[in-house]
């Protein structure tokens, strides 16, 4: 139903979000294990690594920020993309959500 465009913004978007949780994991990883290190040291040492791991957490939460941005821009445009849809084709979109609600109402009478 949706043309190729939506399909590859859609496919795009659920990439960008699965790499941005996969550069999460990593770098809270990383801050943790440093936190975890410097928490059993004394002295400058333990203060260097417990720097490096907020710096590390800091980066994780900016980068948490530019994924969002990323994904409200994405999402704003999925949501124009299906609106024009849904305007240039009123009939289709109204089958199209008809047989849903078909489905489903088949689905629950079952149990």
């Amino acid at each position: 139903m949706l043309d190729t465009t939506t399909r590859a913004n859609a496919r795009s978007l659920d990439s960008s979000l699965n790499n941005a949780s996969a550069d999460m994991k990593v770098l809270v990883k990383d801050a943790q294990s440093l936190l975890t290190a410097a928490a059993a040291m004394t002295g400058e040492k333990a203060d260097e690594l417990r720097s490096r791991g907020m710096e590390l957490l800091d980066r994780a939460m900016g980068k948490a920020s530019q994924y969002q941005g990323q994904a409200v821009v994405k999402s704003k445009e999925l949501a124009h993309t299906a609106d024009v849809y849904v305007k240039d084709n009123p009939w289709r979109t109204v089958v199209a959500a008809a047989s849903v609600g078909l489905l489903v109402g088949i689905v629950l009478g079952r149990k």
